[in-house]
């Protein structure tokens, strides 16, 4: 049933790339009909009915009955075949992997999280990595042979166009994505994590409409997801949202990247840990003191963030400062980018009202006011999930959208 549409697509046809206009339709709009769908692309009726009764007998269309008018006839509603694909998202953290399965429609028929896996950038670990992910596959309660994209996460610089990663697992001269596909056996896409995380917040998560967002994504590492005019923008190759290295601070702290003074190291989940390490050996208390001065301290940045929670005054005094170097940034990508709606997410986004006040207090202070009066700040929705459901939408759409 799916092969044909598939042909047509990787040939490039005309009637693949309407049919790809029309199943993106359906995934940002749902249910339409068809006078409303042929507008929507600019086709004729005659065009677009055409189409639609191939799609329907292919399978990838239902017929959602007639919508209710005041009078006249009653138009069919159509929509996407929730059983005619499945598409696969998988979400590298640090210490676990989370993996979710969504239908055509996009809605979450299986999802695991906190799957054990300690990310190292290294062969043995993309091997276990893909040991996981065809686990999951194995074990799906769908006919796998409907599993048409798989998209992974990868922090750092990536090019989801040509399926490269220049900052992990960049191991081989092919790209990572068809190395993947090669080792998982379906096909593989890659995109950055943050991206992900913003592409599913969009989707699914607290946005209402807004089309020119930032979702910032405060983890262990600090990055941005921007959308511009409804569209995710990527830059030239895909590496746009490196907010975590601008240099700020005048500091001799060295980033991961190689270069010092970046914004990450004073404003992250990384720096989070770090300076609580630093603080508590010096002779500070905190409730995590006897696990900091073990000598095999194994503390993650969960438990910290759930210290946050359990209202350690370190640690909130921690995190307010690091919401205020964080705001303080923020206020310069509002003056430059104008949004409508500032999204902060990520690990640290957990401690809710801790980091978010100070990053409003900063905002208010360092930015314009004119400017900063369009701006909605709030926090992520989908929280720890955003990065799955964002990958499985992501290994959606970028099989479908032109």
């Amino acid at each position: 049933m799916k092969q044909q549409l598939l042909k047509e697509i990787e040939l490039g046809s005309k009637n693949a790339l309407i049919k790809k206009r029309i199943i993106t339709h359906y995934i940002y709009n749902g249910s339409s009909t068809i006078t409303d769908l042929s507008k929507e692309l600019d086709l004729s009726i005659p065009t677009v009915t055409k189409f639609i009764g191939e799609m329907y007998e292919d399978g990838y269309i239902n017929d959602y009955g007639k919508l209710e008018t005041s009078g006249g006839r009653h138009p069919s509603l159509y929509g996407l075949n929730p059983e005619s694909g499945y598409f696969i998202g998988v979400d590298i953290k640090r210490f676990a992997v989370n993996i979710g399965l969504i239908n055509f429609k996009g809605e979450m028929m299986e999802l695991k999280m906190n799957i054990p896996y300690k990310f190292e950038n290294t062969p043995e670990a993309k091997e276990e990595l893909c040991r996981l992910i065809s686990s999951f596959i194995k074990k799906a309660k769908v006919n796998t042979d409907k599993i048409l994209n798989i998209n992974i996460n990868i922090s750092g610089r990536v090019n989801p166009e040509s399926g490269y990663s220049f900052s992990q697992f960049n191991f081989s001269e092919r790209p990572l994505a068809e190395v993947l596909t090669e080792k998982i056996g379906y096909q593989v896409c890659i995109d950055n994590d943050t991206r992900a995380m913003t592409y599913g917040e969009y989707l699914q998560g607290c946005v209402k409409g807004e089309k020119n967002i930032i979702f910032v994504n405060v983890s262990w590492g600090l990055g941005i997801g921007i959308i511009i005019d409804g569209k995710v923008y990527t830059g030239k190759s895909g590496f746009s949202g490196e907010f975590g290295h601008i240099n700020v601070f005048d500091n001799e702290i060295l980033c991961h990247c190689g270069k010092k003074g970046c914004l990450e190291t004073e404003a992250s989940g990384s720096a989070l840990y770090r300076i609580l390490l630093e603080r508590v050996r010096k002779g500070e208390s905190s409730i995590l003191s006897d696990r900091i001065d073990s000598q095999n301290c194994s503390l993650t940045l969960d438990e910290i963030i759930e210290a946050v929670n359990k209202e350690d005054l370190l640690c909130i005094e921690i995190v307010e400062e690091i919401g205020q170097k964080l705001g303080k940034q923020i206020a310069g990508l509002i003056n430059i980018l104008n949004p409508e709606l500032v999204i902060i997410g990520g690990t640290l986004s957990l401690t809710e009202d801790y980091i978010t006040q100070p990053i409003k207090t900063a905002i208010k202070k360092y930015s314009l006011n004119l400017v900063n009066q369009d701006t909605v700040i709030t926090v992520s929705k989908l929280k720890d999930k955003a990065g799955v459901v964002g990958a499985c939408m992501l290994a959606r759409s970028r099989m479908f959208e032109c």
